[in-house]
C-alpha cells in the first residue's frame, strides 16, 4: 500500500452518496463537477487559497535572481503559449474558451499563466561561478550606451567642478559580507544570541551615521559610512569581543551597545575621526630621534662601577660553546694524529660536500681545494609564521631565494669549498689559546666592547678583523684588519662586511697614526689598519685589557675562539636578554636592538657586517640593562656613596616596611 497524500480529495467518490467506507480517499463534496469521461473534479476553497498564495509569492519576487526580459523572449514565450490553446481547442474536452474569439482567448490564456510559468528561467552557473551571458537587444545595448555616455559626461576633466575637488582620503575597500556572525572555533555563545547582539550592535551604528549625514560634517571624507562599511565594523567589533573576552563576552557586547545607544553624536565623529586618523600614511621618524635614548641615571664611572654585577658566571658557560680551559698535551697529540690521517679531507660548511684541502697549495696545479665550485644557500631555513585562516603549507623554505628545503642545489654559487671547526684540540693546534694576562699599561678603560669578523682559510674560520670601542662612551680603541694564517678561501664578505679592496687599500699597523678618542662621521670611510698575523692582533687587544675588565659583547664564545682568547670576565648581551624557548635558540644583535631600543643596524644588505657597528650596538643594551638594575635596586633603597653601591641597613628596612604598612 502507498500513502495517498491527499491526491484524489478532489475526485468525487464513486459511491457517493451511498459510500460506507469510512476512512475514504475520494471527496464527498457535493460542488464538484463531472467530467467527460465519467470522473468529477472539485476545485475546493483550500486549493484556490494555495493557487492564490503561489501567484503571490510569484508577483512579491522571485527566489531566484531574475535574468533581464527582452521582446524577442517576450514573443517566443507567446509563440509557445498560443500553440499550446490551440492544442487545448482541439481537444475533446469542453472548455470555455470554445465560446471566444481565437485571439482573444490566446490573450487571455498567457494572462491566466501563473507568474513562474511565463517569467524567464535564470541559466545555470557555469564552472568557476561564471554565469551565461546574457542575449543583448538593441534596447539593452541602447540602455547600455546611454548609461556609458552618463558616466564618461560626468568624469569629464573638463568640468571646473570637478577640477577643484580635493585628493580622496586614502580608502580601503570594504569586503563583502553579509551581517552574519564570523565563524569561530570556540564561540562565546550560541548563533543565535551572537546574531542578535550583532543585529542590535549593528542598529545602533546605523543610527549614528544617518545622524552623521544629517548633519553640517556629511561632507568630510570618511566620517560617514557606506553600508557595507557598517557591516564590516559591527562585524569587526563583534568577532573582537568573542575572540578576546570569552568569559564575559554578553557583557562586554551589551555595554557596548549601551553606550552606542547613549552615546552623543559628537562622540561618534570622535570616533570616526580617530578611525580617519589611523587611516592616513604615518610618516616613520628618521635619524637620531627615532632610536628610544638609553638613561641609566648614573656617570660613567658608577656605571663602570654598577656593570661588574652583569658579569657571567664562568661555570656553565661551556654549554654556551666557550671554551673556559686550555686542551692538555695529551688532547693535542690525538688531534694531531687525527688531522694527519684525514689528509686534508674535511665537509663543506656550505654545502656539506666532501672535499680536500691543500695547505701551501697542491704542488701539480697549485689548487688550494677539490671538488670544484660550490653551490650553496647563504641563509638558514625557516618555517613561515602561522596565519588564523590561512591553510598554507608550513615546509621549510631558505630565506635567501624562498625556495623549499630539498628543491633546490643553491642560489649562490662561489669559487671553491670552505669548512669550520669548532674543536678546541683542532683549533690550538693552529693557534694556542692565552689567557689574558695583567697589562703593564695603567690607564686602561673600565670596560671593553669587543667585536670580531671571520672568514675561510686552508685552516678553516679565521680572525679577519678585530674591533674594540670603550664602554659607556663608545669612542674607538682599536679597528685592524688581520691576515689569517692560512691562505684565503673566501673572505664570507656578505656577513664580515671585509672585501679584498680593504685589505689592497689597508695601511699596516705600526705606521698608520694612533686612532683618535672621538667617533668618526658616518660618512667617512677611513683606510683600516692591518697586522700581519693573529697573534699580534690579539696582542692588541691584551693591552687594553686586565683580566678584571669587563669584556662585552654579542655572542661572544665565537670572537673570542677565533682570536684563542680565554678572559674570564665577560658579559654577552645573548646571555642578558636570553630566548624565552631556551637553548639552543638565542636572539640576533639586530633583533635586540630594534626591540630595546628601536634601532636598525646591519642594514648594509649584501655589504656586510660593521664591526664597529655591532661593539657599540652590544654596550648599549648593555647600558640599558644596567639602568634598568639600578631603577630597581633604588625602588628597594640601595643607594649610590664614594662611587660604590650600598644596600639599605636593617633600620632603612623596618622604615619602608611601616611606610608601606
Amino acid at each position: 500500500m502507498f500513502s495517498s497524500l491527499g491526491l484524489f480529495k478532489q475526485t468525487q467518490c464513486p459511491e457517493y452518496p451511498h459510500c460506507s467506507f469510512t476512512p475514504c480517499l475520494f471527496s464527498h463534496d457535493r460542488s464538484a463537477v463531472p467530467r467527460n469521461d465519467g470522473i468529477q473534479q472539485t476545485k475546493t476553497s483550500a486549493a484556490s487559497t494555495q493557487q492564490d498564495e503561489e501567484e503571490t509569492n510569484g508577483l512579491d519576487g522571485p527566489r531566484k535572481r531574475r535574468r533581464i526580459d527582452t521582446d524577442a523572449q517576450d514573443h517566443q514565450l507567446a509563440e509557445k503559449a498560443s500553440s499550446r490553446t490551440s492544442r487545448a481547442s482541439s481537444s475533446p474536452i469542453p472548455s470555455w474558451e470554445d465560446a471566444q474569439p481565437p485571439e482573444q482567448a490566446s490573450k487571455e490564456h498567457i494572462d491566466a499563466l501563473p507568474r513562474t510559468a511565463s517569467r524567464e528561467i535564470s541559466p545555470p552557473p557555469l564552472r568557476g561561478g561564471a554565469r551565461v551571458p546574457a542575449k543583448r537587444t538593441a534596447s539593452t545595448i541602447n540602455a547600455t550606451q546611454a548609461g556609458a555616455t552618463k558616466i564618461q559626461s560626468s568624469g569629464n576633466g573638463s568640468d571646473p567642478a570637478s577640477a577643484t575637488k580635493k585628493a580622496p582620503l586614502p580608502t580601503v575597500k570594504a569586503r563583502e559580507e553579509s551581517l552574519n556572525p564570523r565563524m569561530l572555533h570556540n564561540p562565546p555563545a550560541s548563533h543565535a544570541i551572537r546574531l542578535k547582539l550583532l543585529t542590535m550592535l549593528h542598529e545602533q551604528m546605523t543610527r549614528l551615521n544617518d545622524e552623521v549625514k544629517k548633519s553640517e560634517d556629511a561632507s568630510q571624507p570618511g566620517l560617514t559610512l557606506s553600508d557595507s562599511e557598517l557591516i564590516l565594523q559591527a562585524l569587526d567589533e563583534e568577532f573582537q569581543f568573542a575572540r578576546g573576552s570569552f568569559a564575559v563576552y554578553q557583557n562586554v557586547i551589551k555595554t557596548r551597545i549601551m553606550v552606542l545607544r547613549k552615546m552623543k553624536l559628537t562622540i561618534w565623529k570622535d570616533e570616526r575621526s580617530k578611525k580617519i586618523a589611523e587611516r592616513l600614511p604615518k610618516a616613520t621618524p628618521k635619524g637620531p630621534s627615532a632610536a628610544k635614548p638609553v638613561v641609566t641615571d648614573l656617570t660613567s664611572a658608577e656605571e663602570i662601577a654598577f656593570v661588574t654585577r652583569l658579569t657571567a658566571q664562568q661555570d656553565g658557560l661551556h654549554k654556551h660553546g666557550y671554551i673556559i680551559t686550555m686542551p692538555t698535551e695529551t688532547e693535542l697529540d690525538t688531534a694531531r694524529k687525527g688531522v694527519e690521517s684525514a689528509q686534508g679531507w674535511e665537509q663543506c660548511d656550505r654545502c656539506n660536500t666532501r672535499f680536500q684541502v691543500f695547505p701551501g697549495r697542491r704542488e701539480e696545479d697549485g689548487a688550494l681545494t677539490s671538488g670544484g665550485h660550490c653551490t650553496y644557500h647563504w641563509a638558514k631555513p625557516r618555517r613561515p609564521d602561522i596565519v588564523k585562516g590561512e591553510n598554507k603549507s608550513r615546509e621549510l623554505k631558505y630565506a635567501c631565494c624562498d625556495e623549499t628545503l630539498g628543491m633546490s642545489a643553491g642560489c649562490t654559487k662561489a669559487d671553491s669549498h670552505v669548512f669550520k671547526t669548532s674543536d678546541p684540540k683542532r683549533l690550538a693546534l693552529i693557534m694556542p689559546f692565552e689567557t689574558t694576562p695583567f697589562s703593564s699599561v695603567d690607564d686602561t678603560p673600565g670596560a671593553v666592547c669587543f667585536d670580531c669578523e671571520m672568514g675561510y682559510s686552508t685552516f678553516g674560520m679565521e680572525l679577519i678583523r678585530l674591533t674594540a670601542t670603550a664602554w659607556p662612551d663608545g669612542r674607538e680603541l682599536l679597528d685592524i684588519l688581520v691576515r689569517p694564517l692560512g691562505e684565503v678561501l673566501n673572505l664570507n664578505s656578505r656577513f664580515s662586511g671585509v672585501w679584498p679592496d680593504d685589505y689592497a687599500n689597508a695601511v699596516p699597523y705600526d705606521e698608520a697614526p694612533p686612532p683618535q678618542n672621538q667617533v668618526p662621521p658616518d660618512d667617512s670611510t677611513p683606510r683600516l689598519q692591518i697586522v700581519d698575523t693573529p697573534f699580534k692582533a690579539r696582542q692588541l687587544l691584551f693591552n687594553l685589557l686586565k683580566p678584571t675588565t669587563p669584556l662585552i659583547g654579542h655572542a661572544l664564545e665565537n670572537d673570542l675562539n677565533a682570536a684563542r682568547i680565554l678572559h674570564p670576565t665577560i658579559i654577552d648581551t645573548a646571555l642578558l636578554y636570553p630566548h624565552h624557548r631556551g637553548l639552543p635558540l638565542r636572539f640576533g644583535l639586530k633583533m635586540l636592538m630594534k626591540k630595546h631600543l628601536g634601532r636598525d643596524i646591519q642594514t648594509g644588505g649584501d655589504q656586510g657586517h660593521d664591526s664597529k657597528e655591532d661593539a657599540r650596538a652590544a654596550g648599549e643594551l648593555v647600558r640599558l640593562r644596567v639602568g634598568e638594575m639600578w631603577r630597581k635596586l633604588r625602588a628597594e633603597g640601595w643607594v649610590k656613596r664614594d662611587g660604590g653601591f650600598f644596600p639599605p641597613t636593617e633600620n632603612e628596612k623596618e622604615g619602608r616596611k611601616r611606610v608601606v604598612r
